[in-house]
């Protein structure tokens, strides 16, 4: 059996520009992290939670990272809250708002461990998950791990087709060169039928193809705005080849944000203002078939972050319903 022809559930609402958030605290690289995040904790975190799910958010994501080398300690840091026991954390908190991993570095597990982890959450959130996947990029991860990082996107090609049909059958029956997995049972079952979604990530040219041929969405990883509609156009394309008019889940991450008028230096290239300035900013991507986006706030506290949750979702949010 394999991914492709297989479909998990639309869940990007029609004729709007979805919004979700990949929660702070739970990583904190010193490339993004605001110092508030340092002493902030798991009270902190399911206040933002909560403030995403009042103020309509599609989802929360959190990302994945297992062991950070030293040699790049300094950079990005070592705390990374792994992604599955945040997610169930984060599921007892909520009721409404889908759970995202994004990026589960899949490859550093088997995928039938995977499976039942992500099946887990999905029926125990009444069916919120959103399964995002990604091939890593730290060589030493890899390694610490026996992995052979050099043959991470094959392993990631290999592990998406045996977790899809875990997720999507009790008894999966599945060959790929790497795993062949028959006459063993998967449950509890996710709640979500076929399976849950699963939304591949990346900008290279093989996560674009994969994402085209494996993914139910694609999440883009780095991308800029400037270079968005060219690898949608790609994946269109490769999609179209592999797949036919299956439909795919477009992503987008946006710039910092911060709603309103900023009293403190918030730094460069943030979209500041007005919720109508901000409305436009993101309705660029919406014009180039993107259906939900990514937002991150820049704030000084917990308060502020949740206190731009909640202005976005009143002020800026309507404004992305129903706009060409």
């Amino acid at each position: 059996m394999s991914v492709v022809g297989t479909s998990g559930p639309s869940i990007v609402p029609k004729g709007e520009l979805a919004y979700g958030i990949q929660l702070p605290i739970q990583a904190q690289s010193s490339m993004f992290v605001a110092d508030w995040e340092r002493t902030a904790g798991p009270s902190e975190l399911v206040r933002m939670a909560r403030a995403a799910e009042d103020a309509g958010f599609l989802y929360v994501a959190v990302c994945d990272h297992v062991a950070i080398p030293r040699r790049l300690a300094g950079a990005m840091g070592t705390h990374w809250s792994d992604t599955i026991a945040t997610l169930g954390f984060l599921a007892a908190a909520t009721s409404r708002i889908r759970l995202l991993s994004h990026v589960y570095v899949l490859a550093y597990r088997h995928p039938l461990v995977a499976a039942k982890a992500f099946a887990t959450l999905d029926h125990l959130s009444a069916g919120r998950v959103v399964v995002g996947v990604g091939a890593g990029h730290v060589a030493e991860e890899f390694e610490a791990m026996g992995l052979d990082f050099a043959a991470r996107g094959h392993l990631l090609d290999d592990a998406i087709d045996v977790l899809a049909a875990a997720l999507s059958e009790e008894f999966p029956d599945v060959d790929t060169p790497t795993w062949k997995v028959h006459d063993v049972g998967v449950r509890p079952r996710p709640t979500q039928s076929p399976r849950p979604p699963i939304w591949v990530g990346g900008s290279s040219p093989p996560a674009l193809r994969r994402a085209a041929v494996r993914g139910d969405g694609w999440l883009p990883q780095g991308t800029p705005r400037k270079h968005m509609p060219e690898q949608i156009a790609y994946i269109l394309e490769h999609r179209r080849r592999v797949r036919g008019e299956a439909p795919i889940e477009l992503g987008a991450i946006s710039e910092f944000l911060y709603v309103g008028d900023p009293a403190w230096d918030v730094g460069p290239h943030v979209v500041s203002g007005t919720a109508e300035r901000i409305a436009e900013s993101l309705l660029e991507f919406k014009a180039m078939g993107v259906g939900h986006v990514q937002v991150r706030f820049k704030a000084r506290s917990c308060d502020e972050q949740v206190d731009q949750l909640t202005a976005f979702g009143a002020e800026v949010a309507p404004r992305l319903v129903g706009s060409p």
